[in-house]
């Protein structure tokens, strides 16, 4: 079959061959991930053609029709790109009657871009709703074990009393502030550069409103050329903003090793979720953990391979964004994965209780001796750490047999209803629901 973009005759040379596996790259094995985005583009751009008096109503409903089955097809599981396609595009289009008619005002460059910011939106919810169950989880332990006291460390070095609770609580309002990063970079993502050509438009009378409201946009990218230049950039900030949560859960993948390591003994887990070893019977190691951590840690890195290779490209379309589109669809399912795992994790997680009995945590609560002498005896600061640091040095120093904090966000007032309260509020500004009605009124029509 030849290809649509092929120009004279064709060449089957050895070079050739070459040539186009080096430009192809891997775009037909990941093509498969944009295949359903790529026919609601097309319904959403053939009704606005059939709008525009660009499309007849016969050629109009022998597309919507066929495009539909495919959607289906493709919902099914049943969807394979054909072998001399040269990517889902063209594909698409080979197998649509009058598929021709379907490019008219339309460039290959602002069907990519649709498609990939209709499959960031759909992406993002996944991730949106799998960080609210874990960010649940999370509250519900700090709640469950909020008076349960845990070692709180600088520099690795026992430092003041932490607590369960506190801990918990702490990644959970990490992860609203993970939320509110994602919300900006939805809105990015949810704009529309359908319309925009190659980056320079087009004579057609093309509605651009129209396409933007039947995929359920929150609004255009209206400048064309811009639209364009959003590529790439779009890709940056939608990876930051996946590299935070990567990063939260980075961070607690190292707590949780740590705290698993038999010198702390601050939690455990069940045998299904550690691993053994294959010389020492005693081991249960953290895999799931560990592979959580490298898995997020190389995340993070794809916001500055993204950056690097956007350097000092002008503006227009370069080739160079294909290679930004190989990592960049795959690391939604790497984020889902690690987040899927990360639930079953604190699902299962045991804490231990009265940890801070021991003698070896009594320096913990030199801070609050410290306190109580500048309340109960009104000693200037400077004089009470002085005597508590004189008891300490003799071996003289007894540990409070009470504790009371009080301050916002403290492990005496945690605040997680407000926290909770933030989170709520930054997943409401996601428009999910009208997406939804949006797509769904395109499919049904």
């Amino acid at each position: 079959m030849a290809k649509l973009w092929q120009k004279g005759s064709a060449n089957e040379s050895e070079l050739a061959k070459k040539v186009e596996k080096f430009t192809v790259g891997k775009d037909k094995e990941l093509d498969t991930l944009l295949a359903k985005y790529d026919v609601l583009g097309t319904l959403a751009h053939t009704k606005m053609l059939q709008a525009a008096h660009l499309l007849s109503d016969e050629d109009y409903q022998s597309v919507q029709q066929e495009l539909k089955a495919i959607y289906h097809e493709i919902e099914k599981g049943n969807f394979a790109i054909n072998a001399t396609s040269e990517d889902i595009h063209s594909d698409i289009e080979f197998r649509l009657t009058k598929g021709k008619a379907t490019h008219t005002g339309r460039s290959r460059n602002d069907q990519v871009l649709v498609d990939i910011k209709l499959f960031t939106r759909a992406k993002l919810e996944a991730i949106v709703q799998r960080t609210k169950t874990v960010f649940d989880l999370l509250i519900q332990l700090s709640n469950q074990h909020k008076d349960k006291l845990l070692p709180g460390y600088t520099h690795l070095q026992l430092a003041m009393p932490s607590s369960f609770g506190l801990w918990f609580a702490a990644y959970a309002e990490n992860l609203v502030d993970d939320m509110e990063c994602m919300l900006a970079a939805f809105k990015m993502a949810n704009k529309n550069p359908l319309g925009s050509g190659a980056g320079y438009g087009s004579s057609f009378p093309l509605n651009r409103t129209l396409t933007t409201q039947l995929l359920g946009f929150d609004d255009l990218n209206y400048n064309v050329v811009y639209a364009q230049m959003n590529r790439g950039k779009m890709e940056r900030v939608v990876t930051q903003a996946l590299s935070n949560i990567a990063a939260t859960l980075s961070k607690f993948s190292m707590d949780a090793t740590l705290y698993l390591n038999q010198h702390f003994s601050f939690i455990s887990f069940p045998d299904v979720l550690t691993t053994g070893s294959s010389i020492m019977p005693h081991k249960k190691n953290p895999d799931v953990f560990e592979l959580i951590r490298a898995k997020c840690n190389k995340l993070q890195t794809l916001p500055f391979q993204i950056q690097t290779i956007q350097n000092n490209l002008p503006s227009g379309y370069h080739r160079d964004m294909q290679i930004i589109k190989e990592d960049y669809l795959t690391a939604f399912d790497v984020l889902l994965d690690c987040l899927e795992m990360m639930q079953h994790l604190l699902e299962n997680i045991t804490v231990k209780v009265n940890l801070l009995e021991d003698a070896k945590f009594d320096y913990l609560f030199t801070v609050d001796s410290i306190n109580q002498l500048i309340h109960n005896e009104n000693k200037s600061f400077r004089d009470a750490y002085v005597e508590i640091g004189k008891q300490v040095e003799s071996n003289q120093y007894k540990r409070p047999t009470e504790l009371t904090h009080t301050l916002e966000g403290s492990l005496g007032n945690l605040c997680n209803e407000k926290i909770q309260q933030n989170m709520e509020k930054a997943i409401a500004q996601f428009p999910f629901h009208t997406i939804k009605l949006a797509l769904d009124s395109l499919i049904r029509e």
